[in-house]
This record gives structure tokens, C-alpha cells and sequence, in this order.
């Protein structure tokens, strides 16, 4: 079951990576193909428009992080394409107490997430990010209910959609500073779950989320150094319970907000290649309105090493492999990762 997951993703990539290739060459140099992290994991939300960089100062074209969040927007009437893919595979789960315990079986999730980028006016971006994933379980430790030890399940995810202002341009002392605002949709599935499916059927967080925040960006030679510091605020939601006796109720759900802090460095090695490195990060931060919380706070502190490749001025890529560190009632995951960006 592994090697075919991952023959799965070696050939999406490969269907990918094959014509983008061609970008080089000027015959073939509009080709693109289908983002993928952010946010949370998701997966899904970073990546950034290279050219727009560029025209800071002395600052070269890069791609830009994978998960950070960049802060130049992209230019106005410009449009970028970013797919992303990315295997996860769960190595140990976080206790409450930030201590490594088995996962409880063998688990993996595939995710690609197309993340879509206009530039709606001047210092003004809006991007949206679609998501889609599939997880598979197997040698699970609790079986289903008709003793069910492995499942699989595929589907869109939480799909968001983000406005970015530029507040500060970068100047000698100053970084770019930028204002967001992500409305995220409960487009994934979250009700009327299978347990003969194990959880893989679990592909949303069932909540509308709302987060604000800021992206700084800073060029201080030869590093390229990246900031985001957001606030998630989610709303209650229901999802299928059983009572004590075992009847199906409805259980209302009171999810924490939380905190993301990430931070990013790139390094130009050559014109064409860049050093990248993200440490990325959630914390709970209990609930500001609404009822009180009724879920366990988690945390989860990641790792990225990776290297970027500038084919053209508008089409480059990047491949990384995201390490989660240390965690709080959350899985511990590596995951590769592989995000491209054409821009038109």
C-alpha cells in the first residue's frame, strides 16, 4: 500500500515537473499544470510571486517560501498559478504532554492545493487556496466496526480566500510590512463520518475561520528573511455524537483560536538556485468571543529545508521536506513537498 502511495505521488509530480520543464524553453514556455499546505494544515497557504521581489532595492528573484506567507503583492492585473503537492507521513503522535506515542497504526495523506493569485489593485493581492486531499490508514490498532484495519478516502478540503494590503514598501531600515484578512470555508467533510473509514474520511475542520494578521519581508544581504504573525478566530459547529446509551445526537463544538507564528530565510546561491529554510508554527490561544472551548489546546512546531529553482523570470519551483518537531495533542508528520509558480 505504501509503494503504490508513493508511486502516486512520484507520478503526479512527474506529470507536473515534465512539461513545467519546458518552461525554459521559450516553445513551451506558457505550459502549467496543477498547489497544494497550508493551513494545515494545513498545508496549505504559502508561496509568493518571485518577480515582484525583485523590484525591491537590490533584492533578487526568488521563489519565495513554501508555507511562509510573503509580503509584496503581486503587481496590479498580474496573475499567478501556484500548485503545491505534498506525502505525508505520520510518524508518532503528540500527547498533551508533548511527549512522542505510537500513532496507532500506519497512516498517510496526499495533498495537492492549487493556490490562485490576482493582483486586484495597486499594493492589493487577493489569492484563493483549493485544496484537495487523500488519506489512507492501515494496521490500525482500533478496528472499525466490522473490524475494518484499513481505509482510504479523498476530497476537497477547507477552501480560503485572502486579501493582502501592502502598509509598508521596504526602504534602507524599514521591511515590508503587509495587512491580511482569510475567510476559510468548511468545504471539506466533517459530518456523517464512517468509522468503518477509520477517520480518513475527516478532510475539513468543520468551522468558518477567520484570520488577520501580518507578513513582513527584509532584505539584508545575502538573506532574504520572511515574518507572519496571524490570529484565526473559528466559529462553533455541530458534528454526529453518540449518548451514553449509544443513540446519534448532535455534538456543538466550541474549536480554540489559535495563534500562527512562522518565520523563513532564503539564501541565493547562484542566480538560478536558493537556499530555503521555514520554521513554522500553531498555538492555541483558547476563545476571545463565544462559548468557552470544549476542545483539548494543541501546538505544533515544524521544520522546512529546501532548495528553489528559478527556470525563468516567470516560472520557477521549489522542493523542500517539512519535519514536525515538537507538538501538543496533533500527529508528528514528514512531509515532501514539491510548489511551482507561473506567473502570467
Amino acid at each position: 500500500m505504501i509503494s503504490v502511495r508513493i508511486w502516486v505521488f512520484l507520478l503526479s509530480v512527474f506529470c507536473v515537473v515534465y512539461p513545467a520543464t519546458g518552461a525554459v524553453n521559450p516553445v513551451t514556455a506558457a505550459e502549467e499544470k496543477e498547489k497544494a499546505v497550508s493551513e494545515p494544515s494545513a498545508i496549505a497557504e504559502g508561496g509568493t510571486q518571485a518577480k515582484e521581489e525583485a523590484k525591491e532595492g537590490e533584492c533578487p528573484s526568488t521563489f519565495g517560501p513554501i508555507i511562509t506567507d510573503t509580503a509584496i503583492p503581486i503587481e496590479k492585473g498580474k496573475f499567478a498559478v501556484q500548485p503545491t503537492f505534498g506525502l505525508s507521513f505520520v510518524t508518532n503522535t503528540f500527547s498533551l504532554s508533548w511527549r512522542r506515542v505510537s500513532a496507532g497504526g500506519d497512516f498517510q495523506s496526499y495533498g495537492m492545493s492549487l493556490k490562485l493569485t490576482y493582483g486586484l489593485w495597486n499594493n492589493l493581492e487577493v489569492y484563493t487556496v483549493i485544496p484537495y486531499l487523500h488519506n489512507w490508514a492501515s494496521n490500525v490498532d482500533a478496528p472499525g466496526p466490522l473490524g475494518e484495519r484499513a481505509a482510504n478516502f479523498g476530497g476537497l478540503g477547507d477552501i480560503s480566500l485572502t486579501f493582502k494590503y501592502r502598509l509598508v514598501e521596504e526602504t534602507q531600515a524599514a521591511p515590508t510590512v503587509s495587512a491580511l484578512f482569510t475567510p476559510t470555508f468548511p468545504s471539506g467533510h466533517f459530518r456523517h463520518l464512517n468509522p468503518g473509514r477509520l477517520g480518513t474520511d475527516a478532510l475539513g475542520g468543520g468551522t468558518y475561520a477567520f484570520t488577520t494578521g501580518f507578513n513582513l519581508s527584509k532584505y539584508v544581504k545575502p538573506f532574504i528573511f520572511y515574518g507572519n504573525l496571524w490570529y484565526t478566530f473559528q466559529t462553533s459547529f455541530s458534528t454526529d455524537a453518540e449518548d451514553e446509551e449509544g443513540n446519534p445526537i448532535e455534538r456543538r463544538n466550541h474549536p480554540r483560536d489559535f495563534v500562527t507564528v512562522n518565520l523563513a530565510a532564503e539564501y541565493p546561491l547562484t542566480k538560478k538556485w536558493v537556499a530555503l529554510l521555514e520554521l513554522t508554527s500553531t498555538w492555541d490561544a483558547g476563545r476571545i468571543v463565544g462559548p468557552k472551548a470544549n476542545a483539548a489546546p494543541t501546538a505544533l512546531l515544524s521544520l522546512l529545508p529546501g532548495i528553489e529553482y528559478m527556470a525563468t523570470d516567470k516560472f520557477s519551483l521549489a522542493m523542500g521536506v517539512n519535519i514536525d518537531l515538537a507538538g501538543k495533542d496533533t500527529n508528528a508528520n514528514i512531509t515532501p513537498l514539491l510548489s511551482m509558480v507561473y506567473a502570467f
